[in-house]
């Protein structure tokens, strides 16, 4: 692992390659899995504020859930994460031609809120976790992103750099410059042997 700041990250981070490959995985990342997408704290209070506007893009299983149960629970290792519909489907998604798409997205992309969806899923595959007062980057292995990995290859395109965007909105520009420099600099140092 390498050690940036206040973070603790894998090699994968670097080395994997990937590209969301969303035709041929469904967004099945919404509706797998044992628990739903990790919230950080803030995230509920934001989400609770937009709701209305979130709202008109759930199912009606979504809603009526939401109604009975609210959006969000504890794990058992008491982690918040969304709700889930019949232990599958993550509360707020949708289906539009045969993809599983998020309604809180949605309601960012037709401006309706200025909250794109919760980090843990825009940072997909990688999960965060705590060691200490760091913050380990960890790449999260799963089947359904074969196609990506995939893809991923065939554009020769790192994980850090797919996830640009979203590793910048969790910690900052000038953190990610420094992370690219940091992989230039390991292949400069790989590249020697």
């Amino acid at each position: 692992m390498i050690l940036h700041e206040n973070t603790l990250l894998s090699f994968d981070v670097f080395d994997i390659k990937f590209n969301c490959h969303l035709e041929k995985c469904k967004g099945n990342c919404c509706v797998e899995g044992d628990y739903g997408a990790p919230l950080e704290t803030g995230e509920i209070s934001i989400i609770e504020e937009n709701i209305s506007f979130i709202k008109p893009y759930m199912t009606r299983l979504g809603l009526n859930l939401l109604e009975k149960e609210g959006f969000y629970l504890q794990d058992p290792k008491a982690d918040l994460v969304t709700n889930c519909i019949y232990n599958k489907d993550c509360i707020f998604v949708y289906r539009e031609k045969g993809i599983n798409l998020c309604a809180i997205e949605k309601a960012w992309t037709e401006n309706k809120i200025s909250f794109q969806k919760p980090i843990s899923c825009h940072l997909y595959p990688i999960r965060l976790s705590k060691i200490n007062n760091l913050t380990a980057i960890n790449y999260s292995k799963w089947d359904i992103c074969k196609s990506a990995l995939e893809l991923g290859k065939s554009n020769k395109i790192p994980l850090y750099v797919f996830l640009k965007d979203s590793l910048i909105r969790k910690f900052g520009k000038p953190w990610y410059d420094e992370l690219d420099h940091i992989a230039r600099e390991l292949k400069k140092v790989r590249n020697k042997f």
